[in-house]
């Protein structure tokens, strides 16, 4: 699919934090997915990834790279990856408009 900028962003946080990452790993990339599950319906799902597939997008930024599958990328659409580092912990957290309701635990939601 190629790399692409509009449907899904990453914050300048996000891309520091995932440059740093990559920088460590070999050059992995972030793959961000949409899983079915979760408590509220569904779930996002990251991991390091070293090369992305034939039908990823792949959203490059400030020396990060996020590997997303066409599937999530349809439920991510018009999304935010960002990174908070705050005393209760450090995580990348998805602002996605496109979920009506979504859990505490922030990894899970539903579509209404």
């Amino acid at each position: 699919m190629g790399t692409i900028t509009a449907p899904f962003r990453l914050t300048d946080r996000a891309a520091e934090r995932i440059a740093e990452i990559s920088a460590s790993q070999a050059g992995a990339a972030l793959r961000v997915a949409v899983l079915a599950g979760g408590c509220s319906g569904f779930q996002y799902k990251f991991e390091l990834d070293q090369q992305p597939a034939a039908e990823d997008a792949v959203i490059e930024q400030a020396g990060a790279r996020v590997l997303i599958d066409p599937a999530s990328l349809d439920l991510l659409a018009g999304s935010e990856l960002d990174y908070t580092d705050e005393l209760m912990g450090s995580h990348f957290a998805v602002r996605n408009p496109n979920a009506a309701s979504s859990c505490g635990c922030g990894t899970s939601f539903s579509l209404g």
